[in-house]
């Protein structure tokens, strides 16, 4: 034994000494254990590394090992595993998550989505015929005032905030339950895009009557100063069918939207991010891309969405001349004379009488640049807040189980 508390090792097994040193070890080993603990302190548990055991010598690290081993081993806290939040996150947090990303992805892109409304009027004013965006946005705050652009944006923030609750609930528990049924522990494309089709329809429910209210204090030269006196106004010259004329319409535009939304979304993040991970650049990248196949391909739906919501005057003008062109032609007897266009057919019609095939791409420009960075901001906000919420969840229910054992 050096002075140290070091055992000297010997270079042979055939060294005399061996044996009576083998025996001497038994009988020390409080010593040895006590030597190891003072050792284990001072060097933070580095023992045994500072020469090899030499062929045949005794083992006396083991004893030096045991306080450690006899220790119990403290307890590491399991990684979040993100791939499996949607799994196990309530629905609660699917409609919190997703309110929070309704809200602000109609906010933030409302001034585009206002310049979109504009831009698809089959006939414009003169003082509301842009050239492109940018264009249109200086115009309207240089000749309407600073606020032009955003007003109505409280009704659809009210409205925005129970509806993608609704939506994005929905899909996550349709998708998730149809994926176990079709391809269990896979992505189905087929089960994302029944979801998105499902989920829409309680979306576009709730969101009709907002996006009649906003779309007609939008158009230029609204003469609503307020969202109560447009909705006032709405129901004592329409009626309460004003705020659901175009409801079929908007099934009919979002329908295929949102399937071929949510189908490329959750394609892009196959190919982005594999592992499902939470990942920030993937889900703007891919919720961006998503949105703008989308709006692209439904522009001429979404122009005759518009027609039904905002009832052009000029546009009811043609078709109240029409009919009764028609009707004198006939020598039938007059008959009254619709106020209203509705149904999808007679928008459909309205629109390609008023401008031909191209007419029926009006503002897909804005559209496009409305839903892509739109959809980029509603997955990126909805998938951080439901990893964050999902994870305090999860690390309050390890503290209580810990909590619990002790």
């Amino acid at each position: 034994m050096e002075a140290d508390g070091f055992l000297s090792r010997r270079t042979s097994v055939e060294t005399p000494g061996v044996d009576s040193r083998i025996a001497g070890a038994a009988a020390a080993e409080a010593q040895f254990r006590w030597l190891g603990g003072r050792f284990m302190e001072a060097t933070g548990g580095f023992v045994g590394t500072l020469s090899p055991r030499m062929p045949g010598e005794p083992d006396f690290s083991a004893v030096l090992h045991r306080a450690t081993v006899e220790s119990p081993a403290p307890v590491e806290e399991p990684e979040i595993d993100y791939e499996g939040l949607p799994h196990e996150a309530a629905t609660s947090t699917h409609m919190l998550a997703g309110a929070v990303a309704g809200i602000m992805e109609h906010c933030l892109m409302y001034p585009i989505d206002c310049v979109k409304t504009r831009m698809q009027s089959l006939h414009p004013e003169p003082g509301a015929r842009y050239r492109n965006v940018m264009d249109a946005l200086r115009q309207i705050v240089r000749t309407e005032g600073v606020w032009r652009p955003i007003r109505g944006v409280n009704v659809l923030a009210v409205g925005a905030g129970p509806a993608h609750a609704l939506y994005f609930a929905c899909y996550e528990k349709i998708r998730f339950s149809l994926n176990d049924a079709i391809h269990p522990g896979a992505n189905s494309h087929f089960a994302n895009g029944v979801a998105g089709c499902m989920a829409t329809v309680l979306h576009d429910a709730i969101m009709n009557p907002a996006e009649v209210v906003k779309q007609r204090m939008q158009m230029y030269n609204s003469p609503y100063r307020s969202v109560l006196e447009c909705m006032g106004s709405l129901l004592r010259r329409e009626g309460p069918a004003a705020f659901y004329r175009s409801y079929t319409t908007q099934l009919t535009m979002n329908v295929p939207f949102q399937a071929l939304h949510f189908m490329t979304y959750e394609y892009l993040q196959e190919l982005l991010n594999p592992h499902r991970q939470y990942n920030p650049s993937s889900h703007v990248v891919s919720g961006a891309l998503a949105g703008a196949v989308a709006a692209a391909v439904t522009t001429p739906l979404d122009v005759c969405k518009t027609l039904l919501n905002t009832q052009e005057v000029q546009a009811i003008h043609v078709v109240q001349a029409e009919a009764a062109t028609a009707a004198g032609a006939a020598g039938a007897t007059a008959a009254p004379i619709s106020r209203h266009i509705a149904g999808l057919g007679e928008a459909f019609r309205t629109v390609y009488r008023m401008g031909g095939m191209p007419a029926f791409f009006k503002g897909v420009q804005a559209r496009v640049i409305y839903q892509m960075p739109s959809t980029a901001i509603s997955w990126s906000v909805y998938e951080f807040f439901k990893y964050v919420i999902t994870k305090r969840q999860h690390e309050r229910r390890l503290r209580g189980d810990r909590d619990g054992d002790k």
